[in-house]
Order: C-alpha cells, then sequence, then structure tokens
C-alpha cells in the first residue's frame, strides 16, 4: 500500500487509458499534457478508495457494478462553476425571449445543460423572478429544468445551500438579501425558487427526449472538453429538443458547430444567442 501522503506514478499508457475512459463515459476529451492535473485530482480518488495504483484504478473502473467509484473519477476531472449570473448578457437576453414569447401557450420551459453546482439554473430563477415583477403581459408558468452528470453534484445544487465565497461571485447585497435565507452560517435559496427547478442526473451523451422540449436551452462552457464528433452530435440533438425559433445559449467564446445549418443568429443589443430554424428541425430518428 503506498504511503497516502503522495501521489503514485501515472504512466504514459495509464493516461491514454483514463483519457479514452472519460471520453467513452462522459465525452470529456482532456489531451494531450494533461498528465498533472489527473495525478493531482484523481489522487484522492486513489486515497478515498484505498487503491494502490493507476493500474488498480484502471481494472476497477473496467466493471460496470464499479459505479461509485466511475463517478467519483469524473466528478474528480469536471470543473464546478462557481459564479452567479456568469455571462450576464445571457440572463438579458432570457428576458427578450421572454418578452418575445409571452403570449403563447403552455409552460416556459428552460434547461441549464451541465448545471454544476446550480448557480446557473438559480440564476435564471432569480431572472425569471425579477421579470415577472416588472412584466404585466408575462403570465406563463415556468419550468427550468437543471442537468449534470453527476449524482452527487445533483444532490449538493438541489438542497441551494451556499457558504462561504460561493455567496460571493457574482451577486449583489441586495439580491443575497432578497433570494436567501439564513441557513447556520451559510446561505439557502428561498424555498419558492427552489421549486421552481428541477434537478436530474443526465449525461449529455445520453437520450435527451425523457426531457421534453424547451424555449431556452443554456449549454454554456461544456461542450469545449468534447470532441468535435460529439460536439455536433450534441447540437443536433438539443436542436430537436427545442421548440420551434428555439433557443441555445453557448458559452463566450463558443462557436456553433451544428454541420446542419440547424440555427441562425439572434443579435440583441446585450449579445448573441442561436435561433433555431424550424422549417429545417431534424428528424429525431436521424440523431438517437
Amino acid at each position: 500500500m503506498y504511503p497516502f501522503t503522495a501521489h503514485p506514478r501515472l504512466l504514459p499508457h495509464q493516461y491514454s487509458e483514463l483519457c479514452s475512459f472519460l471520453e467513452k463515459i462522459s465525452g470529456i476529451v482532456l489531451g494531450e499534457g494533461k498528465e498533472h492535473l489527473i495525478s493531482s485530482r484523481i489522487g484522492k480518488v486513489l486515497r478515498d478508495y484505498r487503491l494502490d495504483s493507476f493500474s488498480e484504478l484502471l481494472r476497477a473502473i473496467q466493471s460496470d457494478d464499479n459505479m461509485p467509484l466511475r463517478m467519483a473519477v469524473i466528478d474528480a476531472m469536471t470543473t464546478k462553476e462557481a459564479n452567479w449570473f456568469r455571462d450576464q448578457s445571457h440572463f438579458m437576453m432570457l428576458q427578450n425571449v421572454m418578452t418575445e414569447r409571452a403570449g403563447e401557450l403552455g409552460a416556459f420551459r428552460i434547461w441549464s445543460a451541465a448545471c454544476s453546482l446550480g448557480q446557473e439554473p438559480y440564476s435564471i430563477a432569480m431572472t425569471i423572478e425579477e421579470f415577472r415583477r416588472g412584466s404585466r403581459f408575462f403570465r406563463r408558468p415556468v419550468e427550468v429544468v437543471a442537468t449534470d452528470l453527476s449524482e452527487g453534484i445533483i444532490a449538493d445544487a438541489r438542497k441551494g445551500v451556499y457558504c462561504s465565497l460561493s455567496m460571493v461571485q457574482g451577486l449583489s447585497d441586495e439580491q443575497r438579501k432578497k433570494y436567501f435565507i439564513p441557513n447556520g452560517d451559510c446561505s439557502e435559496m428561498r424555498p419558492d425558487l427552489r421549486k421552481m427547478v428541477s434537478f436530474r442526473k443526465l449525461n449529455l451523451l445520453d437520450s435527451f427526449a425523457p426531457l421534453g422540449r424547451f424555449d431556452v436551452i443554456f449549454c454554456r462552457s461544456a461542450l469545449v472538453y468534447f470532441s468535435l464528433a460529439n460536439r455536433v452530435d450534441v447540437i443536433k440533438r438539443m436542436a430537436v429538443a427545442l421548440k420551434p425559433y428555439g433557443y441555445l445559449f453557448l458559452g463566450a467564446g463558443e462557436t456553433l458547430e451544428d454541420g446542419a445549418g440547424l440555427f441562425e443568429k439572434a443579435v440583441w443589443p446585450e449579445g448573441v444567442a442561436y435561433r433555431l430554424k424550424p422549417l429545417r428541425r431534424v428528424n429525431p430518428e436521424s440523431v438517437k
């Protein structure tokens, strides 16, 4: 048993195997030169599961029965976004979409894909609350669906409890007072806003059909970790998951690689989103 104060050596073939495993099970592509990142992040997984080496870890994660260990590896390699109202322009554009679609029937549905610890979907909920207060015309019910690959992250996000720096980055004093209640040394999202968000575990490589269709999809800074083929596949399937003229918000610096001309740019003073061309909708059967 190696001393748990140090990491075992990560050999080149082990690095290659771990990269292949991560891409296959989650879509995450690490590329070259990330050996130190894997060694430092997964070193804690080795200690937690009392594994002697990366070779032992690789043998263990090949088994479908070892899902907790698999998820621990994925959790270790996934970046947890901690900012509220990240890319503020997207939340301003969301209000533009709500104004545009106020007269439509049915629920106004928003999907926060790769929601991490919940800051994005709860920022959406706060935006909706503010918009409703200032609008006499928007009366549609609202549903926010938030998904992530990690069961543990979803469980934490569902609680809506945030402490220390996670209550500072991106929130004003007024927002903290208006939308949160004290919870010990931490703060908890107001129950009515928590109820607006439905959290579900979802791998972006899997089918989106169980989620239904959406007016808006937030998929920001998640696909940058995917191969080009997987990015194209996810974008096409998100097109199927959107209602006619639905909107896709990507992260800053991300480009749309749908491969089929499914979207057009929607340009507002606040920024750019991508609007579905309904007459060019993809047949769902063709992208399963």
